[in-house]
């Protein structure tokens, strides 16, 4: 059992983890960005660190300066959350590195599978079926609006290292796509500091499984 967590996040799921660990015996170490410093999480933690300015990229997802605050803090582990730095490989990797435990998959597999893009690979070498769409390295809007005629609507844009819904826009009509195209690189790039997406057929009503 940890005795210290950090949790590299913000918002409501650093709210949900800071609790879970109160009733679990479990200190707390909350990172904010000057943004953030009057915000709940930062409140409910044990203790607080400032990891950088108000941008995401210059605090959330500034792998160092996460760290930093660890070894600061005496954390012996960090729960990533969902979006931000919780599916990068190379945040798993210098957690390790560091001598502190990544609450999540390890490197290899989050290098497999956490990228949209890679993962769909993965999935269709295995022989499991995937939705159809694009997930190449070409990003041009140009090139992507071909594509998306291609696929035809609704279609689906979704932000290749993302998750909590972010960076996901469904698009209805053509006349709609460089806007969702344009908003959905925006959310990604602010969230996970990369704003490739792959394109894919809407599916109304599906499962989710984790």
């Amino acid at each position: 059992m940890f005795e210290k967590i950090l949790i590299a996040n913000r918002g409501e799921i650093a709210c949900r983890i800071i609790r879970t660990c109160r009733r679990m015996g479990i200190r707390t170490v909350a990172v904010y960005s000057e943004a953030d410093a009057g915000a709940l999480h930062v409140q409910l933690a044990d203790e607080a660190c400032c990891i950088g300015k108000s941008a995401p990229a210059e605090s959330y997802l500034r792998i160092g300066n996460v760290l930093d605050a660890a070894k600061k803090h005496g954390a012996q582990a960090i729960h990533p959350g969902y979006g931000f730095l919780s599916e990068n490989a190379e945040f798993a990797r210098r957690c390790s590195q560091s001598g502190i435990v990544f609450i999540g998959p390890s490197a290899e597999a989050i290098e497999q599978m956490g990228a949209k893009d890679q993962a769909k690979c993965v999935m269709e070498n295995a022989g499991v079926p995937v939705v159809p769409g694009y997930k190449g390295a070409e990003q041009s809007p140009e090139f992507l609006h071909a594509e998306a005629e291609k696929i035809g609507y609704p279609l689906m844009i979704k932000a290749v290292l993302g998750g909590g819904g972010k960076g996901m826009r469904v698009v209805r009509k053509q006349t709609d796509f460089p806007e969702a195209l344009e908003s959905a690189r925006n959310e990604a790039r602010n969230a996970f500091g990369d704003d490739r997406v792959l394109l894919e057929c809407f599916v109304s009503g599906p499962r989710h499984i984790e």
